[in-house]
Protein backbone atom coordinates (compact mmCIF):
# COMPACT_ATOMS: atom_id res chain seq x y z
CA UNK A 1 0.00 0.00 0.00
CA UNK A 2 1.22 3.48 -0.84
CA UNK A 3 2.41 5.41 2.24
CA UNK A 4 0.97 8.70 1.00
CA UNK A 5 -2.55 7.39 1.62
CA UNK A 6 -1.97 7.62 5.38
CA UNK A 7 -0.84 11.23 5.06
CA UNK A 8 -3.84 12.11 2.89
CA UNK A 9 -6.13 10.43 5.43
CA UNK A 10 -4.57 12.48 8.24
CA UNK A 11 -5.11 15.70 6.28
CA UNK A 12 -8.76 14.77 5.71
CA UNK A 13 -9.21 14.02 9.41
CA UNK A 14 -7.69 17.39 10.33
CA UNK A 15 -10.10 19.15 7.95
CA UNK A 16 -13.06 17.25 9.44
CA UNK A 17 -11.94 18.15 12.98
CA UNK A 18 -11.52 21.77 11.94
CA UNK A 19 -15.02 21.91 10.44
CA UNK A 20 -16.57 20.30 13.52
CA UNK A 21 -14.97 22.71 15.99
CA UNK A 22 -17.49 24.29 18.29
CA UNK A 23 -17.50 27.93 19.16
CA UNK A 24 -17.82 31.28 17.54
CA UNK A 25 -15.73 31.87 14.41
CA UNK A 26 -13.73 34.55 16.26
CA UNK A 27 -12.84 32.11 19.06
CA UNK A 28 -11.79 29.42 16.61
CA UNK A 29 -9.82 31.93 14.51
CA UNK A 30 -7.94 33.19 17.57
CA UNK A 31 -7.16 29.59 18.58
CA UNK A 32 -5.88 28.73 15.09
CA UNK A 33 -3.77 31.91 14.99
CA UNK A 34 -2.25 31.10 18.39
CA UNK A 35 -1.50 27.54 17.29
CA UNK A 36 0.12 28.66 14.06
CA UNK A 37 2.20 31.25 15.91
CA UNK A 38 3.44 28.56 18.33
CA UNK A 39 3.92 26.17 15.42
CA UNK A 40 6.30 28.61 13.76
CA UNK A 41 8.57 28.86 16.79
CA UNK A 42 11.47 26.40 17.08
CA UNK A 43 9.89 24.49 19.94
CA UNK A 44 9.40 21.25 18.01
CA UNK A 45 8.26 18.49 20.33
CA UNK A 46 6.73 20.87 22.87
CA UNK A 47 4.49 22.90 20.57
CA UNK A 48 1.20 21.19 21.43
CA UNK A 49 1.82 21.47 25.16
CA UNK A 50 2.76 25.15 24.85
CA UNK A 51 -0.25 25.89 22.62
CA UNK A 52 -2.62 24.06 24.96
CA UNK A 53 -1.23 25.89 27.99
CA UNK A 54 -1.38 29.33 26.33
CA UNK A 55 -4.86 28.67 24.91
CA UNK A 56 -6.00 27.72 28.41
CA UNK A 57 -4.44 30.86 29.95
CA UNK A 58 -5.81 33.15 27.23
CA UNK A 59 -9.18 31.33 27.19
CA UNK A 60 -8.98 30.58 23.49
CA UNK A 61 -10.25 27.51 21.66
CA UNK A 62 -7.78 24.82 22.76
CA UNK A 63 -8.55 22.31 20.02
CA UNK A 64 -8.17 25.01 17.35
CA UNK A 65 -4.79 25.94 18.84
CA UNK A 66 -3.64 22.32 18.74
CA UNK A 67 -4.81 21.97 15.15
CA UNK A 68 -2.95 25.16 14.22
CA UNK A 69 0.29 23.77 15.66
CA UNK A 70 0.19 20.98 13.09
CA UNK A 71 1.33 23.41 10.40
CA UNK A 72 4.75 22.16 11.43
CA UNK A 73 4.88 18.40 11.28
CA UNK A 74 7.69 15.99 10.39
CA UNK A 75 7.05 16.62 6.68
CA UNK A 76 6.92 20.44 6.70
CA UNK A 77 9.24 21.28 9.63
CA UNK A 78 12.58 21.06 7.77
CA UNK A 79 11.37 23.45 5.08
CA UNK A 80 9.75 25.86 7.52
CA UNK A 81 12.77 25.96 9.84
CA UNK A 82 15.17 26.44 6.92
CA UNK A 83 13.17 29.43 5.68
CA UNK A 84 12.91 30.85 9.20
CA UNK A 85 16.65 30.45 9.74
CA UNK A 86 17.39 32.33 6.52
CA UNK A 87 14.92 35.10 7.40
CA UNK A 88 16.43 35.52 10.85
CA UNK A 89 19.98 35.35 9.54
CA UNK A 90 19.26 38.08 7.01
CA UNK A 91 17.51 40.27 9.60
CA UNK A 92 20.38 39.87 12.06
CA UNK A 93 22.93 40.33 9.27
CA UNK A 94 24.78 37.11 10.17
CA UNK A 95 26.79 34.75 8.04
CA UNK A 96 25.57 31.19 7.58
CA UNK A 97 26.58 28.90 10.39
CA UNK A 98 29.20 26.32 9.46
CA UNK A 99 30.07 23.08 11.16
CA UNK A 100 33.05 23.57 13.47
CA UNK A 101 36.46 22.18 12.50
CA UNK A 102 37.05 20.73 15.96
CA UNK A 103 34.65 18.58 17.93
CA UNK A 104 34.61 20.28 21.31
CA UNK A 105 31.75 21.27 23.56
CA UNK A 106 32.71 24.94 23.29
CA UNK A 107 32.67 24.79 19.48
CA UNK A 108 29.18 23.28 19.41
CA UNK A 109 27.89 25.65 22.10
CA UNK A 110 28.90 28.65 20.01
CA UNK A 111 27.30 27.01 16.94
CA UNK A 112 24.03 26.76 18.87
CA UNK A 113 23.70 30.52 19.22
CA UNK A 114 24.56 31.07 15.56
CA UNK A 115 21.68 28.77 14.65
CA UNK A 116 19.15 29.38 17.43
CA UNK A 117 19.13 33.18 17.42
CA UNK A 118 18.28 33.52 13.70
CA UNK A 119 15.84 30.62 13.99
CA UNK A 120 13.98 32.33 16.86
CA UNK A 121 13.94 35.73 15.15
CA UNK A 122 12.70 34.21 11.89
CA UNK A 123 10.23 32.00 13.74
CA UNK A 124 8.66 34.82 15.71
CA UNK A 125 8.43 37.00 12.60
CA UNK A 126 6.89 34.18 10.54
CA UNK A 127 4.58 33.33 13.44
CA UNK A 128 3.30 36.90 13.69
CA UNK A 129 2.72 37.19 9.95
CA UNK A 130 1.18 33.75 9.44
CA UNK A 131 -0.79 33.92 12.70
CA UNK A 132 -2.43 37.20 11.66
CA UNK A 133 -3.04 35.89 8.15
CA UNK A 134 -4.56 32.66 9.47
CA UNK A 135 -6.83 34.61 11.82
CA UNK A 136 -8.37 36.60 8.98
CA UNK A 137 -8.53 33.61 6.62
CA UNK A 138 -10.20 31.46 9.27
CA UNK A 139 -12.77 34.18 9.92
CA UNK A 140 -13.60 34.23 6.20
CA UNK A 141 -13.39 30.52 5.41
CA UNK A 142 -14.91 28.91 8.51
CA UNK A 143 -18.52 30.07 7.98
CA UNK A 144 -18.35 28.94 4.35
CA UNK A 145 -16.94 25.53 5.22
CA UNK A 146 -19.39 24.99 8.06
CA UNK A 147 -22.30 25.63 5.67
CA UNK A 148 -21.07 22.84 3.40
CA UNK A 149 -21.85 20.27 6.07
CA UNK A 150 -24.73 17.92 5.39
CA UNK A 151 -27.12 18.02 8.32
CA UNK A 152 -27.30 14.82 10.33
CA UNK A 153 -30.77 13.92 11.43
CA UNK A 154 -31.33 11.95 14.58
CA UNK A 155 -32.55 8.45 13.79
CA UNK A 156 -36.17 9.24 14.67
CA UNK A 157 -36.29 12.05 12.09
CA UNK A 158 -34.68 9.82 9.49
CA UNK A 159 -37.37 7.19 10.05
CA UNK A 160 -40.09 9.84 9.72
CA UNK A 161 -38.66 10.96 6.39
CA UNK A 162 -38.48 7.37 5.12
CA UNK A 163 -42.02 6.60 6.33
CA UNK A 164 -43.28 9.75 4.62
CA UNK A 165 -41.51 8.81 1.39
CA UNK A 166 -42.87 5.24 1.61
CA UNK A 167 -46.39 6.54 2.21
CA UNK A 168 -46.12 8.74 -0.88
CA UNK A 169 -44.86 5.80 -2.94
CA UNK A 170 -47.20 3.28 -1.38
CA UNK A 171 -44.37 0.95 -0.33
CA UNK A 172 -43.51 -0.60 3.03
CA UNK A 173 -39.71 -1.09 2.78
CA UNK A 174 -37.68 -0.47 5.92
CA UNK A 175 -34.65 1.83 6.16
Amino acid sequence: MWRGVGFIRQVKLMVVRFVRLRGLPEEIARGVALGIFIGMTPTFGFQMVIALFLAYLLRENRLAAILGVWITNPVTAPFIYAIEYEMGRLLLNLERARLPQEFTLQAYTSLGWHVLSPLWVGGVLAGLILGALSYFLTLRILPIVKNWRVPRWPRRHWHKKIKKRNAERGTQDEP
